[in-house]
């Protein structure tokens, strides 16, 4: 099963319960409210985590190799992005160092599983 907000269960698709899946989604969610004071970087941050997701969604399901590696790279792309962003707004004082930890563990597990799914 899988959640669509924290009250309504439904039944999921298979590539829901991926571990990459929910790793990418809590990066997602958790860049969403980390509350980046610098408006670029929080736009920058907020879409690139994004597209991680969404390419992902679009790359888990494809039955074609070469639409699978195209999606996996893009959302490889974005992680760098991500973590790009969340690294300078934290060494610009724009987020707080915890949730820009817990951001970068996430994004380094995104990214191993990233490889291993683009072999």
């Amino acid at each position: 099963m899988a959640y669509l907000s924290n009250a309504v269960e439904v039944e999921a698709l298979p590539f829901q319960s991926l571990d990459v899946y929910v790793a990418a989604r809590e990066l997602a969610a958790l860049v969403h409210t980390a509350r980046i004071t610098d408006a670029e970087l929080r736009d920058q941050a907020t879409r690139a985590a994004k597209s991680v997701f969404l390419n992902l969604c679009e790359g888990l399901p494809s039955d074609s190799g070469p639409m699978r590696r195209k999606h996996f790279a893009l959302a490889n792309g974005s992680l760098h992005e991500v973590v790009g962003a969340i690294d300078l707004a934290c060494a610009i004082g724009a987020l707080a160092p915890e949730p820009a930890r817990r951001a970068q563990v996430l994004a380094v597990r995104v990214k191993r599983m990233l490889r291993a799914l683009a072999r």
